[in-house]
C-alpha cells in the first residue's frame, strides 16, 4: 500500500475529517468529507465561491486532521490547485450527488492535492507512524 493509499484508507474509516486553513492570522478549521486518488495523488475539492477556497488560496498551507478511537492522523502539506475535466468527470463518477448539486447551481468545485504532504499517526501520547506523502 502506497503512503497516499494509507491516509486515503484512514480518512475513509474516520469517515468525517477535519480541513484546517488560516484566514489571515485566525485559523479555520471545517469537516470535509470527500477525498479521491487520482492519478497516484490524493485530492479534495471544495466549492471555489467557499471562504475555505479562498483561505487555501492566499496560504496554501494547509492540514487535515482525522480521529478514531484513541488514535488520530495529521496530514499537512502545501495546496495545489488543479483545474481538469477529466478529474472533475472522475468527481462525478465518484460523487455523483455532490457534483449534481454543484452542476444544478452553476457552482464550479475546486479541487487541490497537498504537495510535500506529511503525515503522522498518532495515540494519545505516543507517535505510531510517520511517512511523508
Amino acid at each position: 500500500m502506497t503512503n497516499v493509499e494509507k491516509v486515503s484508507e484512514y480518512l475513509d474509516k474516520a469517515k468525517v475529517f477535519y480541513f484546517l486553513t488560516t484566514d489571515g492570522d485566525q485559523p479555520k478549521g471545517r469537516p470535509f468529507g470527500f477525498h479521491l486518488i487520482y492519478q497516484g495523488k490524493l485530492y479534495f475539492g471544495c466549492g471555489t465561491f467557499k471562504n475555505v477556497f479562498r483561505q487555501l488560496s492566499a496560504n496554501p498551507k494547509v492540514e487535515v486532521l482525522a480521529c478514531m478511537e484513541s488514535e488520530f492522523l495529521r496530514y499537512d502539506g502545501r495546496a495545489v490547485i488543479v483545474r481538469d475535466e477529466d478529474l472533475l468527470e472522475a468527481v462525478r463518477q465518484a460523487a455523483p450527488q455532490i457534483m449534481g448539486l454543484y452542476d444544478a447551481n452553476g457552482w464550479e468545485m475546486g479541487m487541490f492535492y497537498l504537495e510535500n504532504g506529511h503525515a503522522e499517526i498518532r495515540g494519545l501520547f505516543e507517535l505510531k507512524e510517520e511517512f511523508d506523502v
